[in-house]
């Protein structure tokens, strides 16, 4: 007779004694230990990994790469990238490959159980009758168990049997899958309803399939450390070829620093290394034009303060020599004419070289104007202007024939007023006696400067050579009928320079009253 499986809340029970006309010999009902205590329930887990460390703090991480060099951490954020990638591949392969093996193991069990449960193999007389060394050579273990918990099995060859096997026989589900333990080896257990309150079990080792995912997991081991020491190479050369305009742009700041050398440097390809690289180049070439022009400004500046310094020590050392021979009645004496056309020139030179040293410290600015921009209307800074010309010796034979608009405008006052007495000095200073200067301001009057401020002051004196236009707005430039005038040569150079911070321009032409047109701009608000 059968005897029950052992269930939840059941004992186990002795073994089932063979039916009348079975051979001695020939295979036997044992008794199952049923489901054993502490077996696995579930699917057999991966390969184990240990607890992984606590990481660091974002903190730790940030400082411990600051003390390392640009190559050496661009190498190992992309070994290390490179590595978590590899791993993550490494993992899904593994976790995908043995889905699909124990998957494919169930499928065939099932299959395997409802083909055998529709046939002979469900009847416990027959599978009685089947010999163990068969069933073992297919590694696979048989039972038959029924609803009230008896089962039928082979001595030595029985399943790991349970709850889940007696509910298939109850239909309640009619199929269940599931991991067991036998002898210490781990099988995959499939029941299926047989009909009549019987359930066929069915169970095959899953050593076959561990080790298929063992060789996997060498496989995938041996790939992926071979992937982080490709990944680690990778990033070395990434880092090397990535590193190497920036470590020329490296040289070439420490060259610059050590050597005052302001070569550019070459430029290759158009990443944005060598974006960098031509904004590198910009900054040298920036950087040589303003050492340049200062270079320029301080010869030519001592070249213009020679000439007054010199007459400046001649009249002095005159007038000494005057004041120590006074006492002696032989000594020739200065006349007081004389004397007082010496203080005079002494006066003269003393305020052209403070208006010398004025201009030459205007023009060493290359800072933007300390004073903020103010809005303003330039009518008015013009109207200030020409007072101060009227003023002045030589403005005082000319007339000023003033037509101005209302401009609004956004600039420094006083720049402004500075660079406009400068034209009006100019004009007034190549006019002839009563010659008559004209001071426009509209809006708008230069056609290539839409959106403008336009100032035009033209005089009617000889006017500039055309070979000359584009230079009198040059520091220190001359030409060689204004060398025997009074002058340095930085008055048009101010007014260009006013122009440039304001974000305007000048130009230079020929007046309709045949003499100088120069034109001033800046934008309107």
């Amino acid at each position: 007779m059968e005897r029950p499986v052992p269930g939840p809340s059941t004992a186990a029970a002795p073994s089932v004694a063979a039916p009348t006309g079975v051979p001695p010999d020939g295979p036997t009902a044992t008794p199952s230990t049923g489901a054993v205590p502490g077996a696995p329930t579930g699917r057999v887990p991966g390969p184990g990994s240990a607890p992984a460390d606590e990481e660091p703090a974002p903190g730790l991480v940030r400082h411990v790469l600051q003390g390392i060099p640009l190559r050496r951490r661009v190498g190992i954020l992309v070994s290390v990238g490179g590595g978590i990638l590899v791993a993550l591949i490494a993992v899904a392969v593994y976790l995908t490959a043995q889905r699909a093996l124990y998957d494919q193991l169930d499928e065939s069990l099932v299959q395997r159980a409802t083909v055998a449960a529709s046939g002979d193999l469900a009847d416990p007389a027959l599978l009685l009758r089947v010999s163990s060394d068969a069933l073992a050579a297919g590694e696979v273990r048989v039972a038959i168990v029924t609803a009230n918990g008896e089962f039928v099995t082979l001595a030595g060859n029985s399943p790991p049997l349970g709850a889940p096997e007696i509910a298939a026989a109850r239909r309640d589900p009619p199929t269940s899958v599931r991991t067991g333990m036998v002898d210490g080896e781990l099988q995959r257990v499939v029941a299926v309803y047989a009909g009549e309150g019987r359930a066929l079990v069915l169970a095959q080792e899953l050593d076959p399939t561990r080790q298929t995912l063992s060789k996997l997991a060498v496989v995938l081991l041996v790939t992926g450390a071979s992937g982080v020491l490709l990944a680690a190479l990778t990033g070395v050369a990434i880092a090397r070829a990535g590193l190497r305009p920036v470590e020329r742009l490296i040289s070439a700041t420490e060259r610059v620093a050590r050597t005052g050398d302001l070569r550019p440097i070459p430029v290759t390809g158009g990443d944005e290394i060598a974006r960098l690289t031509s904004s590198f180049n910009a900054m040298l070439a920036a950087l040589a034009s303003s050492i340049e022009r200062q270079r320029r400004l301080v010869a030519d500046a001592g070249h213009e303060l020679r000439t007054p310094l010199t007459s400046l020590r001649t009249n002095l050392e005159l007038l000494v020599a005057s004041e120590q021979a006074s006492g002696r009645p032989d000594a020739p004496q200065l006349s007081d004419q004389d004397r007082a056309e010496l203080q005079a020139d002494l006066r003269a030179q003393v305020d052209e070289l403070a208006n010398l040293v004025g201009d030459v410290v205007e023009l060493a600015r290359d800072d933007p104007p300390e004073v903020a921009a103010e809005p303003l209307d330039l009518a008015d800074v013009v109207e200030r202007a020409l007072d101060r010309a009227r003023r002045r010796g030589a403005a005082v034979d000319v007339v000023f024939d003033v037509d101005l608009a209302s401009c609004d405008v956004t600039g420094d006052a006083n720049a402004l007023e500075r660079a406009v007495l400068n034209l009006l000095d100019n004009a007034a200073k190549w006019s002839p006696p009563g010659g008559r200067v004209r001071v426009t301001l509209r809006a708008g009057v230069a056609p290539e400067r839409p959106g403008t401020a336009v100032l035009e002051v033209a005089d009617a004196g000889p006017g500039i050579a055309d070979e000359e236009l584009d230079l009198v707005f040059e520091r220190f430039y001359r030409s060689l009928d204004a060398r025997t005038m009074s002058g340095s040569g930085l008055g048009l150079s101010i007014v260009a320079q006013v122009a440039e911070r304001h974000h305007g321009g000048v130009s230079a032409g020929r007046a309709p009253e045949g003499g100088a047109l120069l034109r001033f701009w800046i934008p309107r608000t």
